[in-house]
């Protein structure tokens, strides 16, 4: 298997720049992009949603996979594929846009009506034609995957078809199927009647079952089947294992199946968050030359209409106000955090009372507390480029995202020990050549403050601050590094056959 390059089928429920409702749509991008970069074979499906431009994209029919009869309950609905590429900046890869109007062409909306904000109430239904749909497909596809890689709910039931009813098929005899749980809120929970609209057998339904046998998980379905799970990073599938408030209703099921449970942290697009190709920042800078940094501190500073003071140091947050972002931590320590010779910029939005409450410290500390309500583009890689560190105290963390870009841009992460936090950011006890950051474990605001004050100490030694800041530069999340990572994977469990 060593040298072999492989043929992925990924398949996901939205994609950039197609349509996009979280981060899976950013994934689902890039990674494909990335394996095909390292020489495999990757071909992308997605749902063609009536939110996707067809002209823009030019996507054309494919004659030998239009109007696939499927059985859905006692109804027979058509599905055809159309394609078009997604292309990246070095390579293209094939997409398949799974089409039936009824469920998915005729609907703006990914998963809910875009008007009343309302799940559609017949997204099982979507969901298991999506799921069958694509199994028939295989068959006339004239194209054998080695691996099919499914993601999150709404690709569950896939895994539990390749290994029941269509087992016996013999062009996907050898195929490895891996399932990645990215968002584990949304398990994809329906009454267990729904069921019998899947064709699947039923052994199948006490595999599937939840909360006492009355209904069932689609997510569920996606961890018992596949020949491996993954998740964003290797401390968040310990803490799905472990923690009763994040694994839920599957904590148990992948309990079990923990050998074959990794955790693969999400890469960076570091052609859009980098300091070197930043185009929304007003000066460039990079790991040898870091002059830059203080110009976007400056610009940063002039944004929040603050006093340019560059001398005192700024820290930075970009959060969703939600407690899982650990905002109710800086809440409490934020007037304790105003009283240190700091300034501190706050950028997100989220619950109201949150933002409420930021509206008035900003009255309280004009001159020290800069804070925008909402999203900001600008100002998000502004934050990045010019803070010296940045707070990002989650309670819980899959991956996290924006600790990485300020790695990127030099700014210090000072993070709480969990999930992708606890994954990507090295403690820093002394070793600049080492460290990366600053990191507090537990959930206290005497814990958070006690590395605020480490850092704000550290950034008074110059030397030993940029020492810092270059050891972090240097650190690589890029989507290669991941990419390679699932590599390695899929050929394990292809090997483990041969």
């Amino acid at each position: 298997m060593k040298n072999k390059n492989l043929k992925i089928l990924f398949i996901t429920s939205e994609a950039s720049p197609f349509v996009k409702t979280g981060g899976l749509a950013d994934v689902s991008s890039a990674l494909p992009q990335a394996l095909m970069e390292l020489g495999n074979e990757v071909r992308l499906v997605l749902p063609k949603y009536g939110a996707v431009d067809e002209r823009r994209f030019k996507i054309h029919e494919i004659v030998r996979l239009k109007e696939i009869p499927i059985h859905l309950g006692n109804e027979i609905e058509l599905v055809s594929m159309r394609s078009c590429f997604l292309v990246g900046s070095k390579v293209k890869v094939q997409l398949y846009f799974f089409d039936n109007q009824k469920y998915f062409g005729s609907r703006k909306g990914l998963y809910q009506d875009i008007n009343t904000k309302k799940d559609y109430p017949d997204n099982h239904e979507r969901f298991i034609l999506y799921a069958k749909g694509i199994m028939e497909m295989l068959k006339k596809l004239g194209w054998t995957p080695d691996i099919i890689h499914c993601n999150d709910w709404q690709t569950g039931l896939i895994p539990a078809y390749l290994k029941t009813v269509y087992a016996d098929l013999d062009i996907l005899k050898d195929t490895k199927v891996v399932f990645t749980i990215h968002n584990v809120e949304f398990p994809g929970i329906f009454p267990k009647e729904v069921f019998k609209l899947t064709g699947l057998p039923d052994s199948v339904l006490n595999e599937i079952a939840v909360e006492d046998g009355s209904k069932i998980s689609f997510l569920k379905a996606g961890v018992v089947y596949a020949d491996a799970v993954t998740t964003v990073s290797e401390k968040y599938a310990e803490e799905l294992c472990t923690i009763d408030e994040l694994g839920g209703i599957i904590k148990n099921t992948l309990k079990k199946r923990k050998n074959d449970f990794y955790g693969i942290v999400n890469g960076v697009d570091y052609s859009v968050w980098s300091p070197e190709n930043d185009k929304y920042i007003p000066a460039k800078y990079s790991i040898k030359d870091l002059s830059g940094k203080a110009e976007n501190k400056k610009a940063l500073l002039e944004y929040l209409k603050l006093p340019v003071e560059l001398e005192i140091p700024v820290i930075g947050t970009i959060s969703r106000f939600a407690e899982q972002k650990g905002i109710d931590l800086i809440q409490d320590a934020i007037e304790e955090i105003l009283k240190l010779d700091v300034k501190y910029v706050l950028l997100g939005q989220g619950d109201k009372k949150y933002q409420q409450f930021f509206e008035k410290i900003q009255k309280k500390y004009p001159k020290k507390f800069g804070f925008y309500a909402g999203f900001n583009e600008q100002l998000a890689h502004l934050i990045e480029a010019g803070a010296d560190m940045y707070l990002m105290p989650s309670k819980y963390e899959p991956c996290g995202l924006t600790q990485l870009y300020a790695l990127k841009y030099g700014t210090i992460p000072i993070v709480r020990y969990t999930g992708g936090l606890a994954d990507t950011i090295v403690k820093l006890d002394g070793n600049l050549n080492e460290g990366t950051g600053f990191v507090f474990k537990k959930y206290e605001v005497e814990d958070m403050m006690k590395e605020i004050k480490r850092a704000l100490k550290l950034y008074q030694d110059k030397e030993s601050w940029v020492k810092l800041m270059k050891t972090a530069m240097s650190q690589d999340f890029s989507w290669q590094a991941s990419a390679k990572k699932y590599v390695e994977l899929y050929k394990k469990l292809l090997k483990d056959t041969k």
